[in-house]
């Protein structure tokens, strides 16, 4: 604790150094065009929403942020996690190799679901009161696949920095699919056409990625990675990269469930106009500030692997994105807090006043998620994904009591979010000071 402290103590002339050289950098460049496209499309987003909102009505939004978050606590693992290994390796041909091993264990994961989903898919509907997705649960493994192929173009494109591309596919998307939702709700504003939109958005998705790989390819050709002496099969480099199924996987697998969890339980609980409300505000509050800290990390992951293999000071770097990026989001997330229901039922229409009220809890946990990112996504670097599993299922396991608490003993929707996102809050800060104190024993261990 005494050497994590110390990190804490940097003089005032080093700063002003430090500050210098971010101005100059690559990384902050990154960073920037990484950012910018991630903001422009959350922008598209919010410009949209108070049409959206006001067309559509929260009873609509429960329906599809119910189904989101089926396909949320699926989409993580339908390839395993393979596709984070993309940027691993040294040579393109053996990340190649990972990109088609990802996509035969998607398409393969995303049959076997189809099937369950036609045999067993009603049933398990029911049983968490939640009737009303039936026509619409074979678009669970269908979306879930499409996300997996998503997160292979993105990581493709992440090893490649090609960070301009995803800005203009993220900004392109968005744009696509919210026009569709308001042109086509003025007609027929119902919640099939808000799944159906989103379905379409990730087939888009996918393909605009594939055009924009094809289009870098002579950039890709002055790349000064070595080139590969011979083709790892699929089992050697499924053996190679183990580390993700075997730990990231599950990892991924809690942390989407909790994630997806709060919407589930109010629409079971207390109906798909409460889970509406909780969609809207997760939608919007993790909108530009998450956005930007996945920008953030996107660029920060090679970035930081690169670091790893240098030996530079991995604490001192992840030290100086969490406070960054806490610095960039406190005063927004401090706003939503002082005038949260005011704020929501102005912009969005009076239908959502209540939803400000969730937003205020919400921010104390939303905001620890935006300043955790650079953790998390140190993680495999790190070699800790062991770790990670254990801190999801204590996680999860302690966000899930607080929501049965506020549900079980106070009966209150507000008591239950208030619950989780303090617990929330607790979590990611665990997870920050003990992905810090790993990177400084890895650092301690050089000297």
């Amino acid at each position: 604790m005494p050497d994590l402290i110390l990190m804490f103590s940097i003089r005032k002339t080093d700063m002003q150094g430090e500050l210098k050289n971010l101005r100059e950098s690559r990384f902050i460049r990154n960073v920037v065009v990484a950012a910018s496209g991630a903001a422009g499309a959350q922008l598209i987003v919010i410009v949209f929403s108070p049409l959206i909102t006001r067309l559509y009505g929260p009873q609509a939004f429960g329906l599809l942020g119910t189904f989101a978050a089926l396909v949320a606590i699926g989409a993580p693992v339908a390839a395993l996690t393979y596709p984070i290994a993309i940027v691993l390796p040294r040579t393109d041909g053996e990340a190649a190799g990972i990109v088609r091993l990802a996509v035969y264990i998607a398409l393969g994961i995303g049959v076997l679901l189809t099937f369950s989903a036609m045999v067993v898919g009603d049933r398990l509907l029911a049983s968490f009161a939640m009737t009303e997705l039936t026509p619409y649960i074979l678009l669970v493994p269908l979306l879930m696949v499409l996300t997996a192929f998503r997160n292979v173009g993105l990581q493709w494109l992440i090893r490649d920095k090609q960070f301009r591309v995803m800005a203009k596919v993220a900004v392109l998307q968005a744009l696509t699919v919210n026009t569709l939702k308001v042109v086509i709700g003025f007609f027929h504003p119902v919640a099939a056409v808000l799944i159906g939109v989103t379905v379409i958005g990730g087939a888009l998705h996918v393909l605009m990625l594939m055009l924009g790989i094809k289009l870098s390819i002579p950039d890709n050709r002055k790349s000064s990675r070595q080139p590969d002496t011979r083709n790892a099969s699929f089992l050697e480099l499924a053996k190679r990269y183990r580390d993700f199924p075997v730990y990231r996987a599950p990892q991924a697998l809690i942390n989407a469930f909790s994630h997806s969890l709060p919407v589930i339980m109010l629409a079971a609980f207390f109906g798909p106009v409460s889970a509406g409300l909780y969609t809207l505000c997760t939608r919007i509050l993790a909108g530009i500030p998450q956005l930007i800290s996945v920008s953030v990390g996107d660029v920060f992951y090679p970035r930081f692997s690169e670091a790893v293999r240098r030996g530079d000071d991995l604490a001192r770097l992840l030290l100086k994105a969490t406070v960054g990026l806490a610095l960039l989001g406190v005063a927004p997330f401090a706003i939503v807090i002082l005038i949260g229901p005011w704020l929501f039922g102005w912009f969005f229409g009076p239908d959502w006043v209540y939803a400000g009220v969730y937003a205020r809890w919400l921010s104390v946990w939303l905001f620890f998620q935006f300043i955790n990112r650079p953790c998390v996504i140190a993680v495999p670097a790190l070699g800790i994904q062991k770790g990670l599993m254990f801190y999801e299922i204590a996680g999860t396991t302690a966000k899930l009591l607080a929501l049965v608490l506020g549900f079980a003993l106070f009966k209150s929707d507000i008591v239950a979010i208030a619950f989780f996102s303090v617990m929330g809050m607790t979590a990611y800060l665990f997870l920050i000071f003990w992905v810090l104190i790993s990177a400084r024993s890895i650092d301690a261990m050089r000297l």
